[in-house]
């Protein structure tokens, strides 16, 4: 079982792929994001399913505090079911309120420059969405 996280944002994708038992979650890259060509965005997912044969995609869904859904959270909706349109494999939506804070902290914490964590942050994100995702399904 193969899984890849995505934390959508407006300008960013950040990407992040499990080991293929599902146990760990690692970065993968961080995709940006043409807003006159967002197909392209589908496109670039679809090939990445196909290249590390994943089955189950995890997207971010950015839930408000008291647990409703905002804007944030309609356009990871929208992007998930336009996804399933081209994909085969399961598609979920994961609680991902303040992983990009516990992912800014965490790269603080490491000492790691403003400059090297604005590029690297929804990459940690994404990481952090997927390993909530595999930890919580036992693996």
């Amino acid at each position: 079982m193969r899984a890849l996280g995505l934390d959508l944002g407006t300008k960013t994708i950040g990407i992040a792929l499990s080991d293929e038992l599902g146990w760990t979650a690692q970065g993968l890259e961080t995709l940006r994001r043409d807003e006159e060509a967002p197909e392209q965005d589908i496109e670039k997912i679809t090939t990445l399913v196909k290249e590390y044969q994943v089955d189950t995609i995890v997207i971010g869904l950015p839930k408000n505090m008291n647990g409703s859904i905002g804007p944030s959270g309609e356009r990871s909706q929208e992007f998930a079911e336009g996804l399933s349109k081209v994909v085969t494999c399961t598609i979920k939506l994961w609680d991902e309120r303040l992983t990009t804070v516990a992912a800014e902290k965490m790269l603080i914490s490491a000492d790691v420059s403003r400059k090297k964590r604005k590029k690297v942050i929804d990459k940690m994100a994404a990481v952090m969405i997927l390993q909530g995702y595999l930890d919580h399904n036992g693996k």
